[in-house]
């Protein structure tokens, strides 16, 4: 009796032992790193600042003469793609877009261009960086901050754009901000503020190179997901 009732109990414990190992699921290598990668999108606004100097194309019929540049201010998109491995590492791919007018300006355009001459541009950003989530929480959000370059590319709309060609420039960036996961890390929100930097657009016309850096502000808001 005491070796069949032994017997009943192992198979007991071997027929709970298998249900349990059927429940729990199988964590692959592929799903580790999946859970690593991020996907946000942002809506984001884009102020531009102002900067001017003197035209310096020796070619220039208007060398030495004080021209200003700035892009008008709008809204755009950013998408990127977070690959954080830990805390303090992680890299991150973006790709923002917006549409806004270049405004040249100032006595240097007389004669030349109109004074102010606008050139409406499509303005395509592609830039890889390095991105830290420290694990402590700020007011029980997540902050985040990362660092990168890439470029951007000025393309002028076929009716705002004055016949302008495009024009690539490198770009800089830094970004903060905070974000808070919800259904078990699978989704979450975002809010920051970036700020690119880089050389002023003359879209290769001589007498529009001031050769001066300016940027762009883009706070910002949206959410992003894990697989």
């Amino acid at each position: 009796m005491i070796q069949k009732a032994l017997h009943l109990f192992a198979g007991v414990l071997l027929i709970g032992s298998l249900s349990a190992a059927a429940q729990t699921p199988t964590v692959t290598p592929l799903d580790k790193q999946l859970a690593r990668i991020d996907i946000g999108v942002m809506g984001v606004g884009e102020f531009n600042t102002q900067v001017s100097g003197p035209i310096l194309s020796p070619g220039a019929p208007n060398v030495g003469k004080i021209v200003g540049a700035q892009g008008s201010n709008t809204l755009g998109a950013l998408i990127n793609v977070r690959y954080i491995d830990r805390p303090y590492f992680g890299l991150e791919l973006h790709y923002s877009y917006a549409r806004y007018t270049e405004n040249f300006s100032g006595p240097g355009t007389a004669n030349f261009v109109s004074s102010p001459y606008g050139v409406q541009t499509n303005v395509d950003e592609e830039t890889l960086g390095y991105v830290v989530t420290p694990p402590h929480t700020i007011f029980g959000l997540q902050p985040y901050a990362s660092a990168g370059a890439g470029t951007i590319k000025f393309k002028p709309t076929p009716r705002g754009g004055e016949g302008e060609r495009q024009q690539y420039r490198m770009g800089y960036y830094y970004t903060v901000g905070l974000q808070q996961e919800y259904a078990n890390g699978k989704f979450g929100l975002r809010v920051g503020v970036r700020q690119t930097f880089f050389l002023a657009p003359d879209f290769g016309d001589n007498y529009l190179t001031i050769l001066k850096h300016t940027s762009t502000f883009e706070p910002g808001a949206g959410f992003y997901f894990r697989f």
